[in-house]
């Protein structure tokens, strides 16, 4: 563990941020820094999340929300990003592409159903819940989120709760939270320039296919 060091690139990701918001919003980023300095000192999060963390709270702040990180929100879910504005409040959950060692050899089966199941999880608790991820990734989401819970054919449902089964069994995913789930947007963060740019769903989707349909993944 490096404190100086995870402070040291934190700040500078906080300095490259602060022109793009109001004077008095500053703080609020200065708030959620000082969230992810105190978790680093209990080993409970990374330099490299951390720095998408805040790429992300930026910009929500920027639109007025009022962010918190790592904040639990049930007893087995603890969000990257929780924010609220007036009534409303959005999840923003960050993926990386990163899957463990005991999964070489069924990676994108498992990238794929951890996907699906924080769609399914995440989106019961929040009025607008997204993904983030870095723009040199690709985030095998699944077409069935983008059609309302009347649209959704049990077959299709039944496919993707197998898939999820196969990986989360306590407590697994159930049929009704992926019938019910809702995906508001996909956020593209450009580390480098330190910004995030929000697309719909079916936006990301339509960008993604083809390179997905080369790859013949299909879920």
């Amino acid at each position: 563990m490096d404190l100086e060091k995870f402070r040291n690139d934190v700040n500078k990701m906080c300095e490259n941020l602060s022109p793009n918001l109001n004077q008095k919003d500053i703080p609020k980023l200065n708030y959620v820094r000082n969230q992810l300095i105190d978790m680093y000192q209990k080993n409970l999060v990374k330099i490299n999340h951390s720095i998408l963390e805040l790429i992300c709270a930026s910009n929500l702040i920027s639109r007025g929300y009022v962010v918190d990180v790592e904040k639990e929100i049930s007893k087995i879910l603890v969000c990257d990003i929780f924010a609220k504005k007036g009534g409303g409040n959005t999840i923003i959950e960050i993926e990386t592409g990163f899957t463990p060692p005991e999964h070489a050899m069924d990676t994108l089966d498992y990238y794929a159903a951890r996907i699906m199941s924080k769609i399914a999880r995440y989106s019961q608790h929040c009025s607008k819940f997204s993904l983030a991820t870095p723009a040199v990734g690709i985030l095998p989401i699944s077409k069935i989120f983008l059609l309302p819970p009347n649209a959704r054919k049990k077959e299709d449902i039944d496919k993707i709760k197998k898939l999820c089964d196969r990986y989360y069994k306590n407590p697994p995913i159930e049929y009704d939270d992926i019938l019910n789930a809702h995906l508001h947007s996909i956020y593209l963060i450009n580390i480098d320039k330190g910004f995030a740019k929000e697309l719909d769903p079916q936006g990301y989707v339509d960008l993604t296919e083809n390179l997905l349909d080369r790859s013949e993944i299909s879920y």
